[in-house]
Formats: C-alpha cells, sequence, structure tokens
C-alpha cells in the first residue's frame, strides 16, 4: 500500500489525529489533524490528511475557511457535499459558541433572585429534587442541575456530588435548592444538617455556599437568612 492511499485508520498508532485527541486533548492537534477527523476519509489519490491540508491550503487558513460557501467547498476534488456539509456545520457550531454573550446569563443578586429562577420549575413537584446552580465571579448562572430526587437526607446528599459539578464549571460558588412537595418550606432538622455540610466542606475547598433555599407553594425559605450559613 503507497503513501497517496492511506486513511487515518492505517496511520501509525501515535499519528492518528482521533488517538491523539483522546490522550492528548484537542489543543494538541493542528488545524489540519482536525479537519481531518470531521472528514474521516480522504480519495484513492490522497491521505485524508493530505486533503484536509489541501482544502486548508485552498482557503489560506481558518480565516477565509470559516465564511466558505457549500458550493466553494465542495468545489475541491475529493470534497463532495456531505464532507462539506460537516465542516461547515462545525465552522457554525464554532461561530455560535464565539458569540455566546455572558451578559444573557440570569444574575442572583438575593435569595428572591434564586427562588425566581427555579420557582415555577419546582413548586409543583411532588417529590423532593435538590438541585444545585453553579455560579460564576459575577453571580450568573453556569448551569442548574438535579443532584438528588427523593426525601432529603444527610447521608444522601453527598458533599462530593455537590461540589464534583462545580469543579467541572468551574464554579465560583454555588446555590442549593429543594422543594418540599407540602408547599411548607419551613426547615427540617436535615434541611440543617445538610446546609452546614455544605457549607463546611464548600469553605474546605474554595467553593462558597452562599445560600440553601427552601421552594413551597409560591414562597421559599433562605436558609441564610435564617442564620445557618
Amino acid at each position: 500500500m503507497t503513501m497517496n492511499t492511506l486513511m487515518i485508520r492505517d496511520f501509525p498508532q501515535d499519528e492518528k489525529p482521533r488517538e491523539r485527541f483522546i490522550q492528548n486533548g484537542p489543543e494538541s492537534l493542528s488545524n489540519h489533524e482536525l479537519i481531518a477527523i470531521l472528514l474521516r476519509t480522504g480519495t484513492k489519490e490522497e491521505s485524508v490528511l493530505q486533503l484536509s491540508n489541501r482544502l486548508l491550503s485552498q482557503f489560506e487558513g481558518l480565516r477565509l475557511l470559516k465564511d466558505a460557501s457549500l458550493e466553494e467547498i465542495t468545489s475541491i476534488n475529493g470534497i463532495g457535499m456531505a464532507k462539506a456539509i460537516q465542516i461547515l456545520a462545525a465552522v457554525e457550531i464554532g461561530r455560535r459558541v464565539a458569540n455566546l454573550s455572558t451578559d444573557d446569563r440570569y444574575v442572583i443578586r438575593s435569595p428572591e433572585d434564586g427562588a425566581k429562577y427555579v420557582m415555577n420549575d419546582m413548586r409543583f413537584l411532588s417529590q423532593e429534587h435538590f438541585v444545585c446552580l453553579y455560579l460564576n465571579t459575577k453571580n450568573q448562572v453556569l448551569h442548574k442541575q438535579t443532584i438528588f430526587i427523593g426525601s432529603l437526607n444527610a447521608s444522601i446528599v453527598h458533599p462530593r456530588e455537590v461540589f464534583k459539578e462545580a469543579f467541572r464549571r468551574s464554579a465560583a460558588s454555588i446555590i442549593c435548592l429543594h422543594n418540599h412537595p407540602s408547599g411548607d418550606p419551613s426547615p427540617s432538622r436535615e434541611d440543617i444538617e445538610v446546609t452546614k455540610r455544605l457549607a463546611e466542606c464548600g469553605k474546605i475547598i474554595g467553593i462558597e455556599l452562599l445560600d440553601h433555599l427552601i421552594i413551597g407553594e409560591n414562597k421559599f425559605v433562605s436558609l441564610k437568612e435564617k442564620g445557618y450559613l
């Protein structure tokens, strides 16, 4: 088999873009290697890496490729409609990610803001849901995640599960919330124990628990305002 007919699967293990992506992350790959992953296969005349190199050369790099049309990409020998669509779809995703504005994120400045963010979703739940909001340094909500469903218990709501997502999202702080299906948001002994345990863990690892809100029937209780934080 000559070099001209090599596909990605035929390259040595340490030269395969997919394997290096897995082992070292996407930042370890060159532009043409990332495009080769999208293209997947080359042609009878050239490997997929050679094809991706030629594609980039045609558009003088990513700067012009990002504005290329479907017709312009399919005019390149070896790139059909399916491959061109894959490339343009990846370009569009990158464009949308770049245009994401942090200004659109919900900002929590008070317990009322936190309760308002979840009230409509949580007030009618028939089971208790323990939810965490992960915030950045501007108190904008980065992510909302349900950690546990069922009766709250200090031994079940483990800090590991709460703070694992905080590390993943690079959160600066968190707000915990859970609902009382009875409609009465008065805190129980278990609610208080869970709050204190999470607050202590947060202090140790440097991710502050800003509040623990209990959601009832169109009303809520802030455990911070109650003095438990």
